[in-house]
């Protein structure tokens, strides 16, 4: 358990940085809640009991002031009600707080380089991380701080009431409050620990197998693993059913032995409320407020039932999410150029996790601002890697990269569950909507677009769907057109179309290009997408093996050895 709570230290330490004042407050006003319920039941007590024993007599029913006893009842309820809302808005509210910013610094870990790569690895576990797990957070204080707090402080009070009693019984009850209070969630905290790691593990399973089912069936059947991938879901299903099971089991557990012990101290405490007042200790009417507050007092600690029930998987959240937390939130920043060149690179190396050999091995390149260099050569020769490094996705292994603010577009066009309109202004969302169809013009989509019935509001499913693969490639050049920064990098930008509307729309860019005065970084295998660069860049076996300049004998060499387009 110790090893768990350590897991909870970056947690902590974000929940108490620059809220501290808020977090208190809302642990106060449940307190205050606590005891104001607490001290409700008593005099509540102690008023029924005293009206009573005052109206068996005349004198005495005439001479009692049942005015101030009212009037605290009504002040304690109007009291417990107005803390209530207080802790309930102060908690969640700074909970919520809390937890925009974690997911706010995890997505900015997530933006490091490498990052974005194992998120694809693993998407299914990752986006899990992201929701299940920060939600799993909010327990450590709405669930385990705020109650425990609350309900020492209510068993510190009840001590404090029933001492002035009697010392030696308001002494044990705080004891067996705390004791037995603390020590029921500890143990089912500890005891539980296990179940709900296998029940968190076991709905991420089971979501994961559950998508993979629903949106990979066609490849099962081809596979013949549809049967097998069912199996696995049941399995998953199963695991959670037996930690659902086990939970259920330690809940019922746990709220039976508060019962008993509740019965116990209560019982306890009217066995001793019985001897004080046979010894003209105290009165009925005290004894009444002594056992009331006695019963009540005990209902703080069993809030604390869930917060434990929970606390495994919390821990595991923790566990999970610590060492991003812990890790410097911000991306690191790209090195600026020197003035007039648009990116460099010097010496640079990487190595892909598990390669033999280097991706890039000693790869330098500079890019002078205005300049349109093709980056060409064989598949695997290191186009995109070095596309990579430059965007920042991933981070070389020795060497610099330098680079002035740029915009990317990948191999893979990435649109998304969203109108066209909204798809084009990530680019530039203040972009009026002669900007969107002049550059749907330019990339030679302008035509189709106006051909669908609801025009720049058509709505696109996940991942573009509802345009054809060469429709949602030219949606993201218009995208890059967009974009005002300095350098463009662009992989394979072309890929998808068919040969003429290729040309069009590579003629188009190159003259956006030079227009704007960007550089512009292509990356291909095609002669089509390198023959108007300034810049012919030969890559092989990760390493610069060529450079040549438009008008040079190599460089129309260099051409003709790239694959027709």
């Amino acid at each position: 358990m110790t090893g768990g709570w350590r897991d909870l230290r970056p947690v902590l330490a974000l929940f108490g940085a620059g809220r501290r004042r808020k977090l208190l407050l809302g642990v106060l006003l449940a307190g205050l809640t606590m005891l104001a319920g607490v001290a409700l039941l008593g005099l509540s007590g102690w008023f029924i009991t005293a009206t009573a024993i005052a109206g068996m007599a005349s004198a005495t029913a005439l001479l009692f002031d049942v005015f101030a006893p009212s009037a605290g009842i009504r002040l304690l309820a109007l009291g417990r009600t107005a803390a209530r809302y207080g802790e309930r808005l102060t908690t969640h509210d700074v909970t919520l707080a809390i937890l925009a910013a974690i997911r706010e610094r995890l997505f900015r870990g997530w933006a490091r380089p490498g990052a974005a790569r194992r998120l694809l690895m693993r998407p299914a576990t990752l986006l899990f991380r992201l929701t299940a797990d920060v939600d799993a957070l909010d327990s450590v204080y709405l669930r385990v701080i705020v109650p425990a707090g609350a309900a020492v402080a209510t068993a510190l009070a009840a001590g404090l009431a029933v001492t002035l009693a009697d010392a030696w019984t308001g002494m044990a009850l705080l004891a067996a409050l705390l004791s037995a209070g603390l020590g029921i969630p500890l143990a089912v905290a500890r005891a539980s620990r296990r179940a709900a790691r296998r029940r968190a593990c076991a709905i991420e399973a089971l979501r994961a197998r559950a998508i993979d089912l629903s949106s990979g069936q066609t490849e099962l059947v081809m596979a013949g693993q549809l049967t097998a991938q069912r199996d696995r879901v049941l399995a998953a299903d199963r695991r959670l059913s037996e930690a659902d099971d086990a939970l259920h089991r330690l809940d019922t557990g746990a709220g039976l032995a508060f019962g008993i012990v509740s019965a116990a101290v209560t019982a306890a405490m009217l066995l001793a409320t019985g001897f004080l007042m046979a010894h003209d200790r105290i009165g009925a009417p005290v004894a009444a407020f002594l056992l009331l507050v006695a019963l009540a007092s005990f209902e703080p600690f069993s809030a604390l039932q869930r917060g434990a029930l929970e606390l495994g998987r919390t821990l595991l959240a923790a566990r999970r999410l610590g060492p991003q937390l812990e890790a410097d939130a911000a991306p690191p920043m790209s090195r600026q150029p020197e003035p007039g060149v648009a990116l460099a690179l010097e010496k640079v190396v990487f190595r892909h996790e598990g390669a033999d050999r280097p991706g890039l091995g000693g790869v330098s390149l500079m890019v002078p601002q205005g300049e349109t260099v093709a980056l060409v050569g064989a598949s695997g020769a290191g186009k995109s890697t070095l596309l990579a490094l430059a965007a920042g996705d991933i981070a070389p292994c020795s060497g610099a990269v330098a680079a002035l603010p740029f915009a990317l577009l990948p191999q893979r066009t990435e649109l998304f569950q969203d109108s066209l309109r909204d798809n084009l202004r990530l680019a530039a969302p203040a972009a009026s909507d002669a900007m969107l169809w002049r550059a749907l013009d330019d990339a030679g989509l302008a035509a189709d677009i106006r051909g669908l019935p609801s025009g720049l509001d058509t709505r696109l499913g996940e991942g573009g769907l509802g345009l054809s693969g060469g429709q949602a490639r030219r949606l993201a050049l218009a995208r890059l057109l967009l974009c005002p920064e300095p350098l463009w990098l662009v992989d394979e930008a072309t890929e998808g179309l068919d040969a003429d509307t290729a040309r069009d729309v590579l003629r188009r860019l190159y003259r956006a290009a030079r227009d704007g005065g960007r550089a512009l970084l292509i990356a291909t295998h095609v002669r089509r997408e390198a023959e108007a660069a300034d810049r012919l860049v030969v890559m092989a076996e990760g390493r610069i093996v060529g450079d040549t300049r438009r008008g040079e004998a190599a460089f129309a060499d260099g051409l003709a050895g790239l694959r027709p387009g």
